[in-house]
């Protein structure tokens, strides 16, 4: 009988496979250097990122999910690492950035623990203790904030802002982006206040001065008038919003009409202007002076309209219409023959105006409007959109603060007052755990170290000043980028809400945690490779066979 014991082979042979301390290494690596691309953006010093797809177009930008969706990451754990981002996008909208640097840092300081032979688990466990107390500790140094606090709220929309294509023009905007939340917030039953973005349409015009930005009392829409005789102005009209076609309607069944002399015809054509005629009578007679439609209007319709000095509008968007509503307290209404008097909006003034090459449709001086719109202006496509990026954070960020009512010190302040109750927090405990909530306290102190190198200044210098002062119970201690001092962020307003800082810890801890966990990365033969590079090679550092 022979020694040589046939090896079995339990998967495709083009199957990759890495495991155990490779598998960690190699899934560690690509998480790094996802946060490493994003980590020169953060902070007021932050530089920018310019993405060129594969058509040759440019996105210029320091917004961290922007950048990560833009990339087309292939890799299975650098894409879990984006994941992160996107989650913070989603339930924030601003802190994208913080979040993917904090979870590479913890993994950076976990390689060094797994290193010194601690187990996988035990680290995760000691993360999930260190992110609890963090948690605890974020809650304990934290300020209200209500709608009525407006030099907070525009220092939240300036911190924001600042270090974003937006910053010169930092405080017209954050004028602007506060008036429009103050504009379509909501009380709650438990004196909270809810605020729906969708009731802030952002919208870009190219070709004129940030600084001219401004707030619509109504709604802004990329259309025109569906005929050139209607009229370009209308005053205190009274608006329809029809969610149904002024056409006349084929029939659901199939149906043969058969015309078999000229008149017949001509009766059959003056039967269907009839129907539009009667159609476009019923709308007037509401007294309706501007009608939305949402689907389309027959160009015989249309003439009846500009004859009767109606301002039409077809093809308006389901969501647009829906803020037209919020603003002119008009009804969707989706029969013609139901509309009345009762269910038309008003609006001080619609009218049309030519916007570079673009016609543009503005309602506005709305009364009490819930819906409005933010003209965000700038001098090129790239800086508009910039800026447009940096107004959506800040009015995240506003959101999120008056939603939860707490506000925390920004400039690395509460990073390091999280660090410093978490080194205390480590010395209560015993076991290996320990080790591991201490690097979770060190991995916080990222974000103020990154804020001091995107700035030119000494890391560790800056580090050792902000420990001492949150050592002498100065907690809002953060760093000053721009002198290279310690300064007390509450005072110089540096502040940003409580929900980007626990958004962003629990995201971070959680996905450390998943990919220390994973020992054993099986990369599926090439029928179902679909995280493989278009070159067909591994992704990096992914290799090893079976």
């Amino acid at each position: 009988m022979s020694n040589n014991i046939q090896p079995i082979f339990i998967l495709p042979e083009d199957t990759k496979r890495t495991t155990g301390k490779d598998a960690q290494r190699n899934n560690i690596a690509a998480a790094k250097a996802v946060a490493q691309t994003v980590r020169t953006t953060l902070g007021p010093k932050g530089m920018d990122k310019m993405i060129v797809d594969s058509i040759g177009d440019v996105i210029v930008t320091n917004d961290g999910v922007t950048i990560l969706k833009e990339m087309q990451i292939e890799h299975p754990v650098a894409k879990m690492i984006v994941e992160v981002a996107k989650t913070q996008e989603d339930a924030v909208g601003d802190g994208t950035t913080t979040a993917v640097v904090l979870a590479g840092e913890l993994l950076k300081k976990a390689e060094d623990l797994l290193e010194k032979e601690i187990h996988p688990t035990v680290l995760a466990k000691g993360y999930r203790l260190a992110e609890t107390e963090a948690q605890r500790l974020l809650k304990n140094i934290t300020k209200r904030v209500t709608i009525s606090d407006n030099e907070l709220l525009k220092n939240i929309a300036i911190t924001a802002m600042t270090g974003k294509g937006a910053e010169t023009n930092k405080e017209v905007l954050a004028d602007i982006i506060v008036k429009a939340v103050k504009r379509v917030a909501e009380n709650n039953d438990d004196n909270s206040v809810k605020i729906n973005l969708d009731d802030i349409k952002v919208e870009k015009i190219i070709g004129d001065s940030i600084d001219n930005s401004e707030l619509v009392e109504g709604i802004v829409l990329d259309k025109e008038r569906v005929h050139p005789a209607m009229p370009k102005k209308i005053e205190n009209g009274r608006i329809a919003l029809l969610d149904a076609a002024l056409e006349i309607k084929n029939t659901e069944i199939d149906a043969k009409i058969q015309i078999t002399d000229p008149a017949q015809l001509n009766s059959f054509l003056e039967q269907e202007e009839r129907t539009l005629k009667g159609m476009v009578e019923k709308v007037v007679s509401t007294g309706a002076k501007v009608l939305f439609c949402q689907k389309g209007i027959d160009d015989l319709a249309q003439h009846f309209l500009a004859k009767a000095g109606v301002l039409a509008i077809r093809r308006v968007k389901k969501s647009d219409m829906e803020k037209l509503s919020r603003a002119t307290n008009a009804k969707i209404v989706s029969n013609w023959k139901e509309l009345t008097s009762e269910d038309l909006g008003l609006a001080g003034l619609v009218r049309e105006e030519k916007i570079g090459e673009e016609e543009m449709i503005f309602v506005e001086n709305c009364h009490n409007p819930k819906s409005v719109t933010l003209l965000v202006k700038g001098g090129t496509e790239h800086v508009t959109e910039e800026i447009k990026r940096a107004v959506t954070d800040a009015l995240g960020d506003l959101a999120a603060a008056l939603k939860d009512g707490f506000i925390v010190a920004g400039a690395g302040a509460v990073e390091m007052e999280v660090a410093k109750g978490l080194h205390r927090y480590a010395a209560t405990l015993g076991g290996r755990e320990q080790l591991a909530v201490q690097a979770f306290a060190e991995a916080m102190e990222v974000v103020p170290r990154t804020l001091a190198e995107n700035a030119g200044l000494d890391p560790i210098d800056v580090l050792t000043m902000l420990r001492s002062a949150h050592d002498n119970n100065q907690q809002g201690a953060g760093i000053n980028v721009f002198s290279g001092k310690v300064m007390d962020s509450w005072e110089e307003g540096v502040i940003e809400p409580l929900k980007i800082k626990t958004q962003a810890l629990s995201s971070a801890a959680e996905v450390a945690e998943m990919i220390l966990r994973i020992d054993d990365v099986i990369l599926g033969g090439s029928s179902n490779r679909s995280m493989m590079p278009p070159q067909g090679g591994m992704p990096p550092g992914m290799g090893g066979m079976m």
